[in-house]
């Protein structure tokens, strides 16, 4: 049984009082509902780092220039970066060019027709790396050498440039494809090998043009052949290429690896097939002799992170670990040749990120959610996991930049009623001085719906599952009202967190929407415990959850019975779809985004990681799979599709499209032609607009207004 608890009862006088005193506030108009135009908050400074361990730098929104602040007299004079400290390398026109400072750009390549890729200063400034036609090269600045290190590069070849599930899943969309690493001395480059001959191609049709084209993509869906990898090293004067001791013929991924802070070694992540064995080796660069110095198994799997895996210290003795496998995710310290010294953090709580490491003391700093799982907070703990502290403050979530030195930290704070502020703190927490608060003066003349943060219960008790509610302007118990659910759904990737909204959600409230974000237990805020209850299992406690959630709002006088819609895209896409079929009997309405429809059509490296191959978890991928439930499909559900999607591909939405057709239920569905997953700006304009119709027709039903038309 769901039951409103001390906190959701104070929430709903606290609304109910608000409604009160609404009657004579302003409301914001159509610009400000949307936050095109201000009314409840200001635009403030920016402060967007440090210059050095006494001055941070701040951008004045009056005259977007940017100005050098000193900490302890608060001077403020206009920055300048020296012209070394500003080098600008980019390709234009297939060529590079690089621009120091303000100077003019110098075109450093001549091969219009060959395209440049990833062009990458060395530390020292004196040499760039880059690919073309699958192949790594480097070009000395002074007099525009190049040097060519590989030359069997082919359209199943590739060296430094990433085979595709490696740019998607293992070293991130944000390296643009780039597979290749300067050492700290600027003496050598690291780089991987893809070869992709038996990865399956999956054509992508694009319909311009008379005839169209077929775009191919060695994309390896769950249970197929990966890419045979390589690690190599080469010297930046030109060498033969040093290959890693690994055999490339083994089922297995690497992650990224790291240089020693001597570059005399290389730290390689390596991984079985199944996601459950990670192991450290460090690599000698000068013969790929390896020596293993970690190895972490799990039941369930282990994630192959790019970022923060493993942090080297500077004495070139120990190295920091991050590591979830006690169900939180944790520090560790090891010496260099794998020997655990001592937990550094513990608890059931989890950290984030490592923002400062003080050497000398002995001291990490770094942001974790421990005060509360929907809030980010800094700490201090020496390396032994003594003198835990938490430096910033309040019930918020804050974004921090420590200064070089650690002595200082910038904070950008908010919570869900609290609008973005921004505080100069040092590091024993104290506030130094309060630099922004974006909130208006005319805050409190504005009648806007009130936004919460809340849990409610899971059915089985067990985890109090996180929310965050944004009520009608004006709300009254005695009324019901139509809401809005908006998820992600993935593993390990919450969608709640206790910070401002804007005004972003005040359109829907002025209309009388109830709007509601909400997480499962596996979505992270419980931490690797939680998660791993999806292991095999996709769809299944999300849906558990989120039917939960459903029924909470339901058993609500104040909410319409027959009027709940559900959206979301990608992941969030998969589980609107799963809620109009599997859970049907308890949502109305679903707008789902690029969705994956069955486990077998979406890439091996993601989802082996929680399903295992389809041949060794059938019951899981047929329980996962939307088009297991599609005579049970009831409701209304809006489908969009970009053709071009080379991540989540259209197959999905089309095997999902033929099942209902087949069964002659309505629905709605649009294809963006051109799009990738991430629609094109001129159709994201269309779909916008759609889904207010949508909301109009569906959960008002009212005319579309004509500030929309």
């Amino acid at each position: 049984m769901i039951y409103m608890n001390k906190i959701i009862a104070a929430t709903l006088l606290s609304v109910l009082f608000i409604t009160q005193v609404q009657g004579q506030k302003k409301d914001l108009n159509f610009s400000q509902s949307w936050g095109r135009e201000l009314s409840v908050t200001n635009n403030i400074n920016q402060y967007t780092g440090w210059v050095d361990a006494r001055h941070y730098l701040e951008k004045d929104i009056t005259n977007d220039k940017i100005y050098s602040v000193d900490v302890k007299t608060g001077e403020r004079v206009l920055y300048k970066p020296a012209p070394k400290s500003d080098v600008v390398v980019f390709v234009k026109e297939n060529d590079i060019y690089i621009r120091y400072g303000s100077s003019e750009a110098k075109k450093l390549t001549d091969s219009p027709h060959i395209a440049e890729e990833n062009p990458t200063l060395s530390p020292d400034g004196s040499y760039i790396a880059f690919t073309r036609s699958s192949d790594l090269y480097s070009l000395k600045i002074a007099d525009g050498s190049e040097t060519r290190y590989t030359s069997d590069g082919t359209d199943v070849i590739y060296n430094g440039w990433a085979s595709w599930v490696y740019y998607e899943e293992i070293l991130g969309r944000v390296t643009e494809y780039k597979a290749f690493w300067w050492s700290p001395d600027s003496k050598k480059i690291a780089f991987m090998r893809f070869d992709d001959t038996n990865v399956p191609m999956f054509p992508i049709y694009g319909s311009t043009g008379q005839h169209g084209y077929v775009e191919k993509t060695r994309y390896p869906k769950a249970g197929d052949p990966n890419p045979e990898v390589k690690l190599g090293i080469v010297q930046v004067e030109g060498s033969a290429v040093v290959w890693a001791d690994f055999n490339p013929k083994v089922d297995q991924y690497f992650g990224a690896p790291y240089w020693s802070f001597d570059s005399k070694s290389i730290m390689v992540q390596w991984m079985n097939r199944d996601q459950t064995n990670l192991k450290f080796y460090s690599v000698n660069p000068l013969d790929g002799a390896k020596v293993e110095f970690y190895d972490e198994k799990q039941d369930s799997w282990i994630n192959l992170d790019h970022a923060e895996r493993i942090t080297y210290l500077a004495d070139n003795k120990h190295y920091i670990l991050k590591s979830d496998r006690t169900g939180w995710a944790h520090y560790y310290l090891y010496t260099l040749d794998g020997k655990l010294l001592n937990p550094i953090t513990t608890g059931d709580w989890q950290v984030s990120s490592l923002e400062y490491i003080d050497e000398r003391k002995k001291v990490i700093y770094f942001t974790a959610r421990k005060e509360n799982s929907a809030t980010i907070d800094l700490y201090r703990i020496d390396y032994n996991g003594k003198n835990l502290s938490r430096l910033t403050f309040g019930e918020y979530t804050h974004e921090v930049k420590m200064s070089p030195d650690g002595k200082y930290f910038i904070t950008s704070y908010s919570n869900v009623t609290t609008p973005n502020k921004v505080a100069l703190v040092d590091n024993k927490g104290r506030i130094v001085k309060e630099l922004a608060d974006s909130k208006s003066p005319n805050f409190d003349q504005y009648n806007i719906g009130k936004t919460s943060y809340f849990t409610i219960k899971s059915d089985d008790g067990q985890f109090d599952l996180p929310v965050i509610v944004t009520y009608p302007v004006n709300f009254d118990v005695d009324k019901q009202y139509p809401v809005i659910m908006s998820i992600y759904g993935g593993p390990d990737a919450g969608s709640v967190r206790n910070t401002w909204k804007g005004t972003k959600n005040q359109y829907w409230a002025k209309e009388g929407v109830i709007q509601i974000t909400c997480d499962h237990r596996s979505s992270g805020h419980f931490g690797k415990q939680g998660v791993a209850l999806m292991h095999r299992n996709l769809g299944n406690w999300e849906m558990v959850d989120y039917i939960t959630v459903a029924k909470w709002l339901k058993a609500k006088p104040w909410v319409a019975n027959d009027k709940l819609l559900i959206t979301g895209h990608s992941y969030g896409g998969y589980m609107t779809c799963l809620a109009l079929t599997k859970g049907a009997d308890y949502f109305d309405f679903g707008i789902a985004g690029a969705p994956v429809t069955s486990w077998d059509l979406y890439d091996s490296h993601y989802t082996e990681r929680w399903m295992d191959t389809p041949k060794d978890n059938p019951e899981g991928y047929k329980n996962g799979s939307i088009l297991s439930y599609v005579d049970q499909y009831k409701g209304v559900l809006r489908i969009m599709h970009g053709d071009m999607d080379d991540n989540v591909h259209m197959q999905n939405t089309i095997q999902l499209v033929d099942a209902l057709t087949d069964r002659d239920v309505p629905f709605e569905l649009m294809i963006y032609p051109g799009s990738r997953h991430g629609f094109d700006r001129s159709k994201s304009a269309y779909d916008f607009k759609e889904r207010v119709r949508f909301y109009y027709q569906y959960l008002l039903e009212k005319p579309l207004p004509e500030d929309f038309k």
